[in-house]
């Protein structure tokens, strides 16, 4: 996923000579997730954790860049832009200053299958961060100038991540792997689909999409939950948007995705690196393999003791940066390894990136390699949970990919279950497939040529 910021981290204490009240101590015990079910089929889920002072609250719209038509590429997230400049009772200047006056921060991020709006806050300040966020979610007005404003900025965007090819080549992966479907498509869209989106287009993909049913509401802090679903209820029905008596909407399934094996696509820029994404199919998020997948991917590119950085970087010297990835979708997934170097490096780089897979395809990896590829997915599963704002977002995103909130101890009791077995099994499936292979840098004629040899 790819944030989108809206405003620097303000100062996190409050302004001066502001006094902050103790609000009350959360009621549940910590770590317990509730949820309710508001009419119009709203869902409110919430983490209770009376220990901090701060909450982060969020609102996930269950629609991302894979819901567009090819014309519509890149609406998603201009809308999501298009959220924070302003509702019928706020300018985007009150929008930003109410938050920023409390020392909080906000921001939103728009992704292939879901958007998140976020605040986190002091506890005491959360009926305003609820109240600013939810006004933005029901309430926007989409004025046409500022679709017209904000159409230069999210071009920017986009030449800003084309300045990037470090993160420019994932994008050109999926579209090697996936075509031209949904998936395989940017998030931010093109400059001639952003160029053609209208602001009526605009306001038809809002109103579709963002209707109750296909929200949640997610929040982690020192809380008390029907302080919240109270809180939000309000400001739904202030809205507008708490109409009728919906259920949630199911959870996305996801759709036949097209996948490719042994394509490859090059841009020529000039840069100083070579930046490359081997890679293959993957599993989708329901599938139970991704557990065992996980801890492959932990093994052969998730720190600096798995195989690829040791033989790449330790060993060689050849590279900076090499690391494996996973994304799961609804419907299908991506695992690929990513790798920095000079370009006159990039043909020996392929080629032991090429060996490690085959090999682990073949063989899968050891029972000490597997033990220690599974305690550091669980170290780090448990590391990246240690503030509100990542509670938020495993209970945003485990209600809308999911259905259903998956536990930090039932996440650790998937991963230790994990058996060098599975993971030799996962590696066959997975790494037995011809990859495919998409490179950004300056390529010369022979260097081309050479890279379908990397994925024959």
């Amino acid at each position: 996923m790819r944030p989108t910021p809206r405003s620097t981290t303000a100062r996190p204490t409050a302004p001066v000579g502001r006094a902050v009240p103790r609000p009350r101590r959360a009621e549940a015990a910590p770590g317990t997730v509730r949820t309710t079910v508001l009419p119009g089929g709203l869902r409110v889920v919430t983490e209770a954790v009376p220990s901090v002072r701060s909450v982060t609250f969020g609102i996930w719209a269950a629609v991302g860049s894979r819901d567009e038509t090819p014309a519509l590429n890149g609406a998603t997230h201009y809308l999501e832009h298009l959220l924070f400049k302003g509702t019928e009772r706020r300018t985007a200047l009150d929008i930003s200053a109410a938050v920023d006056a409390v020392g909080g921060e906000m921001n939103a991020f728009t992704t292939k299958e879901f958007t998140c709006y976020y605040a986190r806050v002091l506890d005491a300040d959360l009926p305003l961060a609820i109240d600013v966020v939810c006004d933005m979610l029901t309430s926007s007005v989409i004025a046409p100038e500022e679709v017209e404003a904000e159409r230069d900025v999210i071009l920017e965007e986009i030449a800003m991540t084309e300045d990037d090819p470090g993160d420019g080549v994932h994008d050109l992966f999926a579209h090697t792997l996936l075509g031209d479907s949904p998936l395989g498509r940017p998030v931010l869209g093109t400059v001639d689909t952003v160029n053609g989106l209208t602001r009526d287009r605009i306001a038809r993909f809002y109103r579709r999409h963002y209707e109750p049913s296909r929200l949640v509401v997610a929040a982690a802090g020192n809380l008390d939950h029907a302080a919240v679903v109270d809180q939000v209820r309000a400001a739904f029905e202030r809205g507008g948007a708490l109409n009728g008596t919906a259920d949630p909407a199911p959870h996305r399934t996801g759709s036949r995705t097209v996948r490719t094996a042994g394509r490859v696509e090059v841009q020529e820029r000039p840069t100083e690196q070579a930046h490359l994404v081997l890679g293959m199919p993957g599993v989708s998020r329901h599938d139970e393999r991704r557990w065992a997948l996980g801890v492959l991917s932990a093994a052969l590119g998730g720190g600096m003791s798995s195989r690829l950085f040791q033989e790449v970087r330790e060993k060689r010297g050849l590279a900076y940066s090499i690391y494996t990835h996973t994304s799961g979708y609804a419907d299908c997934g991506i695992f690929g390894v990513y790798a920095g170097c000079r370009p006159d490096r990039l043909n020996d780089v392929l080629a032991i990136c090429r060996d490690q897979l085959s090999d682990v395809a073949r063989h899968g990896l050891g029972d000490e390699e597997t033990r220690r590829a599974i305690g550091q997915l669980a170290g780090s599963t448990v590391l990246g949970l240690e503030d509100t704002g990542s509670l938020m977002h495993r209970l945003g995103k485990s209600e809308v990919c999911w259905g259903r909130q998956l536990s930090v101890d039932e996440m650790l009791e998937r991963i230790a279950a994990v058996t060098p077995d599975d993971v030799r099994q996962v590696a066959r499936e997975v790494l037995g497939r011809r990859p495919s292979l998409s490179v950004i840098g300056p390529l010369d004629d022979r260097q081309a040529a050479r890279l379908p040899d990397a994925v024959a």
